[in-house]
Order: structure tokens, then sequence, then C-alpha cells
């Protein structure tokens, strides 16, 4: 059984960002949109600000009180969207349900979309067409490539639908010629299906949800799950309970969680390249 070190992957990543940055005309800059009040976002952009540090690109914070309305939300983002030094933003997720996060984040310019969540980059993403992906999900196919994963004729079973993780990485994984099934908390025998999986990803957002009877021996897990529970966390995989399952697991932390972040810095100096072509 291989533990996949995501670490040590998100780590090449972000030293290959680093040596084309000074490629550019200037430095990229990554402006952060965070609206207070939640504890574990907090701790998200500071881990994407030091990543930007060590990338050598710019990273911008813009606090948004709790209680900011729509309008003054979408009035930021376009003040975001007008500033020619801006290369990508980020909307960090989630945001009070009082606000509309869809209209929020497709106030986002397209060229600027650093996550890949307005329609028109996602509709670029599902037909093939995309130039960037969401981080988490090419994270994802990243640490697959890494370590040398055949993705073509292989059944993925991903667990989860978000558009952020679930629906993203399916897409990325059917363009590698994949035959990817897609669960979710409706889905009736789910573990009768995750059981056939060659790949099986999690997304799905409960602590050690999959245990070692939804899992095929030999197989591949990918954890993407973040729950904190008394000041611990814990993945959407039952780690202990799973491993001697498998040829090759994700741990949480230190799995997908690095990546994503090294993702985001690589996506911010992409969209940068492509502005400074325009």
């Amino acid at each position: 059984m291989i533990i996949l070190d995501g670490k040590s992957v998100a780590q090449g990543i972000k030293n290959e960002v680093k040596n084309k940055v000074l490629e550019l005309d200037k430095k990229p800059v990554l402006s952060c949109l965070l609206v207070e009040g939640d504890s574990a976002s907090e701790i998200y952009v500071k881990n994407k600000q030091r990543a930007c540090e060590e990338c050598g690109l710019i990273s911008r914070l813009i606090r948004l009180k709790h209680d900011i309305s729509q309008q003054e939300l979408e009035s930021v983002i376009q003040k975001e969207n007008n500033d020619r030094d801006v290369s990508a933003i980020l909307l960090q997720l989630p945001i009070p349900k009082a606000l509309n996060g869809d209209l929020a984040i497709n106030t986002i310019s397209p060229r600027k979309d650093v996550d890949c969540l307005t329609y028109e980059n996602l509709g670029k993403l599902f037909s093939g067409k995309g130039k960037i992906a969401p981080c988490t999900a090419t994270g994802i196919i990243r640490i697959l490539d890494k370590y040398n994963v055949n993705l073509q004729g292989k059944l993925a079973v991903v667990v989860g639908r978000s558009l952020l993780v679930g629906k993203s990485v399916a897409s990325l994984l059917e363009q590698r010629n994949a035959t990817v099934v897609l669960c979710h908390s409706k889905t009736e025998n789910m573990q009768e299906i995750t059981k056939q999986a060659d790949i099986l990803i999690v997304a799905i957002g409960k602590a050690k949800f999959i245990t070692a009877d939804f899992v095929k021996d030999g197989a591949i897990v990918i954890d993407v799950g973040i729950n904190r529970i008394d000041g611990k966390l814990y993945g959407d995989v039952d780690f202990e309970n799973v491993k001697e399952k498998c040829s090759m697991i994700t741990p949480v932390p230190g799995g997908v969680g690095p990546l994503t972040v090294a993702c985001l810095m690589e996506n911010t100096y992409k969209l940068a390249k492509e502005q400074q072509k325009l």
C-alpha cells in the first residue's frame, strides 16, 4: 500500500510556478475576497497567502463584513475585475446564506476566475475546452499523474457532486478516457457501486463515511474530505479501516489539501500569462 504524498507533489507544483513567474513581465496578483465569520476560511486564506509569497505572487486580501449586502459584494468584485493589476479573483467559500453565491461568482470576470466556477468557464471545462479547472479537481489529476496512474479504461467512482470537486473531477477523468460513475446522497446501493471502483474519489463532507466495506481490493482511494471534530482533521474515508485494502490512498491531512493550494497558484499564473498576452 502506497500513501500518496500530497505535500511533496504540491511542493513540486509550487516550485514550477515560482520559476515560471520569473518569465512574466510583472508579478501576478491574486485578489482574495473574504467575508468574515468563518474560522476555517481564515485558516485557508492564510495558507493561500503563504503560498503566494513562496511562489513569488502578490496576495491581495479584501476583508468584507459578515453583513455585507449582495449589491456591495458584487460592487467589490467589479472593482477587482476592472483593476488591470489584478490577475485572478477568488471569492472564499462558503459565504453567508443571506448572499447569493451563484450571482456573486458569476460577477467575476471569466478571465480572472481562478477557481473556474463561472458558468462560462464551467461550460468550457465540461466541453473539454477549458484552459484551467477548479483547483481541487486539478490537484487530484496531478497527484494521479505523479504516481503514474493510468486512467484510460479504468472505472472511476466519484462520491459527491459539487461543482467545485465532484462534477469537475468527473469531467477531467472522462477526458482522460476513464469510465466515470458519479454517486451522491440519493444514490441507491452506493456500496455496491463503490466496491467496483478501480479509482474511488470521495468528496461527500461526512467524516469517515467510507469504510473497508465500500472499497475494492487494490483500489486507489482519493479522500477530499476535511472534517474538523474536536480540533482534529478527519477525511471522508476511515483511513485506518480502509488503508490495507488499497493499493494507494491519500491521507488527511497531507493529501489533497496542499494540492488545492498549489493548483490555485498554478491557475493564477496561467490567468496572468493569458492577460499579459492580450
